[in-house]
């Protein structure tokens, strides 16, 4: 597919359905969708199966109910060890858990990218992960070893939602920072894929500063691209931007008491993405 296909986050979003199995690319507190995740919370989806390296995308949904299932290996802030969202959510039982080891959920994409019903790992083997999955099965290899392999589900999604650092209007996406946190197969594993970013470009520019293997994204799996500079905010996006860490101690303080949350709530996410960048500008103008 190639055209023009610039969208709004909230085209994004009236696009998504309740009840859709939704993938999240980045990882932990680092290149996050969050403007994406930001109209999706001021959407009416919910009901969702959630597939993410999960960080304050994990917390914010379940924090607003809208995540039945959640597919990770964990949920962190990076520089804050726990997401508190995703921690109290676990400890109310408001949420279905299915707990893979960080390699099981890259096998199982990479399941989804190929069409693929699993792929064969040693990603688990021995450990608690088979214990809390008991749905898990294991295959034995059909060659001379006969070496016994964890059958990984592929982990299909309706729509994938990722943040990279540079796109062009066809789709084409780009990281610049260390690490591509395999956004490429959460696009792949999708029916539907849509790529929020720092910066729309010319295909050209793309190349002008960094190498090929900085083309992360392919425009044959992406339906959407939205600018949404500081679109990750509070999470990093480098070499755009660094986490904000003074922005997510508050937040994690504030997810400790129910009355300081909604105080959280009504001040940053009550509004629409120019609200939020106002609200968060104003934050650090009273914090400096």
């Amino acid at each position: 597919m190639s055209g023009d296909k610039t969208m709004t986050a909230d085209e994004v979003v009236g696009r998504l359905r309740s009840g859709m199995t939704i993938g999240i690319g980045g990882w932990g507190s680092r290149r996050k969708p969050m403007a994406l995740v930001r109209a999706l919370l001021r959407s009416d989806v919910t009901d969702l199966t959630v597939v993410s390296y999960g960080g304050p995308d994990v917390g914010l949904l379940a924090a607003a109910g809208k995540i039945r299932t959640l597919v990770a290996a964990f949920a962190t802030l990076d520089s804050i060890p726990l997401e508190p969202h995703f921690g109290a959510a676990r400890q109310r039982g408001s949420l279905a858990m299915v707990e893979l080891d960080e390699a099981m959920v890259m096998w199982g994409l990479t399941a989804a990218a190929q069409r693929l019903p699993f792929m064969p790992v040693r990603a688990g083997l021995g450990s608690g992960v088979m214990d809390v999955n008991p749905s898990l099965r294991t295959v034995t290899s059909p060659y001379d070893d006969g070496e016994e392999l964890v059958a990984v589900p592929a982990l299909r999604l309706d729509a994938a939602l990722v943040h990279l650092n540079r796109a062009d209007v066809h789709g084409n996406g780009q990281y610049l920072g260390p690490d591509p946190y395999f956004d490429d197969l959460f696009c792949e594993a999708a029916d539907t894929a849509y790529v929020s970013c720092e910066r729309i470009v010319e295909t050209s520019e793309l190349l002008k500063d960094a190498g090929p293997q900085t083309l992360l994204v392919k425009r044959a799996f992406v339906h959407g691209v939205v600018e949404t500079p500081n679109g990750a905010h509070f999470t990093s996006c480098a070499p755009d931007h660094d986490r904000d860490e003074t922005f997510q101690r508050a937040y994690a303080q504030a997810a400790r008491d129910p009355e300081a949350w909604r105080a959280f709530t009504a001040r940053f996410f009550s509004g629409d993405e120019d609200a939020y960048q106002a609200a968060v500008a104003a934050f650090h103008e009273e914090e400096a």
